[in-house]
């Protein structure tokens, strides 16, 4: 009967997802951006991403914040923000906070850097009819 060990890990399981949440919004408390965009990325909450980017850009000088902390992500990280931010920009609430991003990976990414994305060709797509 595998029924108990199978329980111990989805238990295992949910008890570090809750662990990660907790950081997260200690991350978030603390103003290290950076950390918690890598973390909210690695769990895939685009929600929360998005959370993180709300906070950045409330904060003093939030755009040339908002550059670093993005310029600083590695390329899958870079990736799913880009996949993200499709999705955000087809919301008027949340058009300015895509804009935002996309402007920043535009300025920052060479553009044959950006052709090798991932979905790359799909997001471009989505993100036209909106922009």
């Amino acid at each position: 009967d595998v029924t108990e060990i199978e329980e111990k890990e989805a238990q295992a399981k949910q008890e570090e997802q809750i662990m990660k949440e907790q950081e997260l919004s200690n991350l978030l408390h603390e103003k290290r951006y950076l950390k918690a965009l890598g973390l909210a990325i690695s769990l895939d909450r685009p929600h929360t991403v998005l959370t993180v980017v709300k906070a950045i850009l409330r904060e003093p000088e939030g755009r040339r914040h908002l550059e670093e902390n993005i310029v600083r992500l590695r390329k899958d990280q870079k990736e799913a923000v880009l996949a993200f931010l499709v999705t955000w920009n087809t919301n008027s609430r949340n058009c300015h906070e895509a804009q935002a991003v996309m402007e920043t990976l535009l300025k920052h990414e060479a553009p044959d850097t950006l052709l090798q994305f991932s979905g790359i060709k799909s997001a471009v797509e989505s993100l036209l009819p909106y922009t």
